[in-house]
């Protein structure tokens, strides 16, 4: 690509920019009148809501709000702790999760009540499942350390590279006090587990395009580092992601989870074993969506969104026949980089969980399952922004190294990695793909 297209200046998606766009006026005029109907709520005396929304605000707003500042420090804390001890942090986010996960399901059961038992549940079934694929992925730690220490050396190059997720943190904290406002002013509306639900989606897609926009930028900073050798302003790279390649950024948010999701469950279906028919021709259907899905939509692709200004689709293919042709996606499938970031966001949650549910059995025991899945999904999403940056350069690291591999800011690796792969002398766990049976 030439110098030109790295200054692409045309908007990328722009429909998912719009649509994007048209939500958030909706989500913000909502939010306002939901507000305003609580606040009115709380003013009317005659109004039976009034003190169902007394108790939320005495009994839940503080929690969600130490909530926000203690996931806020997490996410840093992560993120510091990831690039000064990267081999010890792979392990410990790996199993940190698994005890903080166990504990507060262990916690949530303590309180013997439905609700509790039931959050309980899932999270003590989530640390048996984080458990095993801790003793799964072991043999990849390994080479998952050294991409790691290799991919984050050119972040001390750009003292303000951070800045990105600070200003995105901030704007998640205040936009997550306005909405816990409005989930009680919705206890005053037409319809509130409906509202709420539309809340939490709306909150959900939001935070992760805060993410891919903190992606974004880092992407751009190391990208056009490893290909041109570049030192470029961030804050530069920071309003590009936000203008030209928000709508990127917004079409990923939705469908990349979706797709990491179908991603496990394909790989859960690979595992089956035994000759019922109709479970391996489901697993086949399965996994040729997947093969095909995971071509025109993937998590790599916002490198060279970054780098070129592609679209979405157009990156994610072109990124992937860069893999192709540099044999490297029995590497890239294998990556444990985007688990680590999710681990760690789920530790965030956790750990959040734990300290609310335990104030607000003391306070009003009632409320402890509601809280908690609130303090969860507020830890985990807060904790993904601060990880975006890791995972960007990381995701750089590869995307780069398969456009150029000769390049000098690169060592043997990926290289030697790939030799062992080809030699049977290593062990890579690769993206499900259609067993022979099927394809006889």
């Amino acid at each position: 690509p030439s110098v030109t297209t790295l200054n692409s200046r045309r908007f990328t998606n722009k429909l998912a920019l719009l649509l994007y766009l048209v939500h958030k006026v909706a989500a913000i005029a909502l939010v306002c009148f939901l507000i305003f109907k609580g606040i009115q709520g709380l003013i009317d005396g005659s109004n039976p809501a009034k003190r169902k929304e007394e108790r939320f605000l005495k009994y839940l707003l503080p929690q969600v709000e130490a909530a926000s500042l203690l996931s806020i420090t997490l996410a840093f804390a992560w993120q510091k702790a990831l690039r000064e001890w990267p081999q010890i942090m792979v392990y410990f986010i790996l199993w940190c999760t698994f005890f903080m996960s166990l504990s507060a399901g262990i916690l949530l059961i303590c309180f013997q009540k439905p609700a509790t038992d039931g959050v309980g549940v899932c999270f003590i079934a989530f640390a048996i499942g984080n458990g095993l694929y801790a003793c799964w992925v072991s043999q990849r730690v390994g080479f998952c350390y050294k991409v790691l220490l290799k991919s984050l050396e050119p972040v001390d190059k750009f003292r303000d590279l951070n800045q990105p997720a600070y200003w995105m943190l901030g704007a998640g904290f205040l936009w997550m006090s306005l909405w816990i406002l409005a989930v009680v002013g919705a206890l005053n509306f037409y319809y509130p587990a409906l509202v709420i639900i539309a809340l939490l989606l709306s909150l959900c897609w939001t935070t992760e395009v805060m993410r891919n926009v903190v992606n974004l930028t880092v992407s751009r900073v190391i990208a056009l580092y490893y290909l041109r050798g570049m030192q470029s302003n961030t804050q530069f790279c920071f309003q590009r992601a936000l203008t030209r390649n928000l709508g990127s950024a917004c079409l990923g948010s939705l469908f990349v989870p979706a797709i990491e999701a179908m991603r496990i469950i394909a790989r859960g279906l690979n595992l089956l074993e035994g000759e019922d028919e109709f479970m391996f021709s489901c697993a086949h259907c399965c996994l040729n969506v997947m093969q095909s899905i995971f071509r025109y939509g993937n998590g790599w692709a916002y490198v060279q969104i970054a780098a070129y200004g592609k679209g979405f689709v157009r990156a994610s293919q072109d990124t992937w026949a860069l893999f192709e042709r540099e044999e490297m996606e029995p590497i890239v499938d294998s990556d444990m980089m985007s688990a680590i970031c999710f681990l760690s966001g789920v530790c965030s949650g956790s750990i959040c969980v734990i300290v609310v549910a335990a104030w607000t059995a003391k306070v009003h025991q009632p409320f402890t399952a509601t809280i908690s899945l609130l303090a969860f999904f507020i830890g985990y999403l807060m904790t993904r922004i601060a990880m975006a940056l890791p995972h960007a350069c990381v995701s750089c690291y590869y995307v780069c190294y398969a456009e150029n591999p000769a390049n000098r800011l690169f060592d043997k690796t990926i290289k030697e990695r790939l030799e062992l792969i080809k030699a049977g002398r290593d062990v890579v766990v690769p993206t499900p793909r259609v067993p022979r049976r099927f394809t006889r």
